[in-house]
């Protein structure tokens, strides 16, 4: 492949850049402690520290009680605010259970990796 050479004015936009960002120490500061990569890593989201942690298991397993319990007395009375709560107690616990499948798949595939 052929060497591609650059114009006298791309050269000097090129060094002007260059200085900017060597004289950003912000940038230097940080840039300084990483390593280069060949696996892109991902961000984790980072949560608030005011957020409550839950037990999956056991608020599945309460959840899952609750909407059993509003599903029987939903079809007993067919009552529309039973079917409705229902309805929203189950797509709580169909959320809550995905969350927990991907947790568990996560930590699989963390100690399956050599570098873990």
């Amino acid at each position: 492949m052929d060497e591609v050479r650059l114009s006298a004015y791309e050269r000097r936009v090129l060094a002007e850049i260059e200085e900017e960002l060597s004289a950003d120490d912000h940038l230097a500061r940080r840039m300084a402690g990483r390593r280069p990569s060949l696996r892109p890593r991902l961000p984790r989201p980072r949560l608030p520290r005011h957020r409550i942690t839950v037990r999956g298991g056991p608020a599945a397993a309460v959840l899952g009680a609750a909407t059993l319990t509003l599903l029987v007395l939903a079809v007993a009375t067919s009552t529309p605010a039973l079917i409705w709560g229902f309805a929203a107690a189950w797509m709580l616990t169909l959320i809550l259970l995905l969350r927990l499948v991907l947790r568990w798949t996560r930590r699989r595939a963390d100690v399956g990796r050599p570098d873990a």
